[in-house]
């Protein structure tokens, strides 16, 4: 089986060259000299922020039952994560918009350097403090450094169009090429240097502080709201205000948190769906498999937000529907396969179908983030950009906590046809944005705070 494993990453590579070295001139749009020197400062700090992320990830699990934790006291700590990114993301979020994005964006790369130092210490209570810290910098990740970009690309004054060139580039470098080379040198690290668990970590520290710096030189600063008088309390009534009046925000909000929360789940759930009876299968090889489709993704959506049809709005109807689709494979195998019974080998030719389908679904998900990142930019208000998208935030993160603790209380198919409902519901919100994406705004943002300016500031 393992020439199944080679087969499917060459396809996949081959594939991914292909529809890069293809790109013809109706795929690309020609940009000006100095749009493509703030678009390359922009990716080379957003995949040194990518990939002080990526190092970490395949490691965390594994250097907590290294200090000796139990999958219980595990799993709390990853619900701490998820709640504290839940908790204190819409207030980071808020000072990201009123303090400034390039502030937000030093204080993702302290707050997680901290995180990671907090790694050598076998303490629970230590442990436990990294990832609240951990949390709070994932929701400065996914909001800040998306905000501070659409700000400054707009005070640039460039085409609205070309913010989806960063966008898609931002995915396949970020999420495709960094993520591979990641999870190499965290191999490397680990296995072939034997450096132990927590040298991932240290090395994310080194590719943080590099960005940080980077940041620090070369990035102007830019703000949501400017109203000086506007406290915390005022920010998150504003955001709420501005979801609950624009349906196409409260359907961008709901869409991006079904389909976040499948993402998601689908993490905790690859890895024992293929290999059920402990069956030997190659990790680090699979995960690098499904950055390639991700990256197939991203450069598909490259070539369709490069012309004017179809719509972001449209083809994303679509991209829901096969992602739907794609998890409910497991579901299938398990009535139309007979189970294995034998314990270890190699994966099963039920295993190998779920794979082809986990593939199609992370070529989605490589279209679902410059895509989401593309409405996001047209759809939220600049003045409160970072506070409404880490609200969307809140009903995943409680999603995936709610997840977390049930993992156990579940059988597979039962999770997986969940995520697959999920995603459906979101091919059906897909459809409503498309059909009133066009619907003026009922009431800008100007408006929304002049009516609900009157509250007495909180002054936190």
């Amino acid at each position: 089986m393992e020439v199944f494993y080679y087969m499917v990453f060459g396809i996949l590579a081959a594939v991914v060259a292909a529809a890069e070295l293809s790109k013809s001139n109706k795929d690309r749009i020609n940009t000006p000299s100095t749009f493509n020197v703030f678009k390359n400062n922009y990716l080379f700090v957003y995949s040194l922020m990518m990939a002080g992320d990526w190092l970490q990830g395949p490691y965390v699990y594994y250097l907590y039952s290294t200090y000796g934790y139990g999958k219980g006291d595990i799993g709390q700590l990853f619900i701490a994560g998820f709640g504290s990114s839940m908790l204190f993301g819409t207030i980071v979020g808020s000072l990201a918009d009123k303090q400034g994005r390039k502030r937000a964006c030093i204080t993702y790369c302290i707050t997680y350097i901290l995180s990671c130092i907090t790694k050598h210490s076998p303490q629970y209570k230590v442990l436990m403090l990294g990832r609240i810290l951990g949390g709070i910098a994932t929701s400065l990740l996914f909001s800040a450094f998306e905000s501070w970009l659409v700000a400054e690309h707009n005070k640039r004054g460039f085409e609205q169009q070309w913010l989806s060139i960063t966008f898609s580039k931002a995915i396949f470098l970020g999420n495709g090429v960094v993520a591979i080379l990641a999870g190499l040198l965290g191999n490397t690290l680990v296995d072939a240097l034997a450096l132990g668990p927590v040298a991932p970590f240290d090395a994310a520290s080194c590719f943080l502080t590099i960005g940080m710096f980077v940041i620090l030189c070369t990035w102007t600063e830019n703000y949501g709201d400017p109203s000086e008088s506007k406290d915390l309390f005022t920010q998150f009534r504003g955001a709420a205000v501005a979801i609950a009046s624009d349906e196409k925000i409260a359907l961008l909000g709901a869409i991006q948190s079904l389909f976040e929360g499948s993402m998601y789940t689908f993490v905790f759930l690859w890895t024992p769906a293929l290999s059920p009876n402990d069956e030997d299968i190659p990790h680090g090889f699979i995960f690098a498999t499904f950055m390639l489709s991700s990256m197939l993704g991203s450069s598909l959506a490259s070539r369709l937000m490069a012309r004017q049809s179809p719509r972001v709005e449209s083809y994303m109807q679509i991209v829901f529907a096969i992602s739907a689709a794609s998890l409910l494979l497991p579901i299938v195998t398990s009535f139309l396969v007979a189970p294995s019974t034998v314990k270890g080998g190699s994966i099963s030719f039920a295993g190998c179908i779920q794979l082809l389908g986990f593939c199609a679904f992370e070529a989605c998900v490589g279209l679902f983030w410059p895509s989401i990142m593309k409405m996001r930019s047209q759809y939220i208000p600049e003045e409160a950009r970072s506070t409404i998208m880490n609200f969307f935030r809140i009903p995943l993160n409680i999603f995936v906590c709610v997840v977390l603790y049930n993992v156990d209380a579940f059988p597979m198919t039962v999770m997986f046809g969940m995520c697959s409902i999920f995603l459906f519901v979101a091919c059906l919100l897909q459809r409503r944005l498309m059909a009133i994406s066009d619907k003026p705004k009922t009431e800008d943002w100007v408006s929304m705070k002049e009516r609900d300016g009157e509250a007495e500031p909180l002054n936190i």
